[in-house]
């Protein structure tokens, strides 16, 4: 998608949220990134200028705001990755949730134990 891996890794999390019914706000994003306020708001100017994304109004919170795809952002983000998630997802089948969740477990467990002292 010819982008760093922090907009991606933004979209990404977008993608997701948007598919669980959850709205964002860039506090959101700064953390699940573990980027400083600003560097946020550079991001949010980058995809926002590039198409991706628009900030609306918060639909309970007037006075927050949230972040939200573009129907060109999801659209990109299919073409390029579409398929590979289907197969993601396909190989995850023949697994039970119990199996994949002590999966999950495992991978947060090895994520952390590579983290330096």
């Amino acid at each position: 998608m010819d982008m760093n891996t922090t907009d991606l890794a933004a979209l990404r999390m977008l993608i997701i949220r948007e598919q669980h019914g959850e709205v964002v706000k860039p506090h959101d994003l700064a953390t699940h990134l573990a980027i400083s306020t600003a560097s946020t708001t550079k991001l949010l100017d980058r995809l926002t200028a590039d198409g991706y994304l628009v900030r609306k109004p918060h639909p309970h919170d007037r006075r927050s705001r949230i972040v939200a795809l573009t129907d060109e952002a999801r659209a990109t983000f299919r073409k390029h990755f579409g398929e590979r998630l289907r197969r993601m997802r396909e190989a995850t089948e023949p697994y039970s949730d119990d199996e994949l969740r002590t999966i999950v477990r495992f991978l947060a467990d090895m994520e952390r134990a590579m983290l330096p002292e």
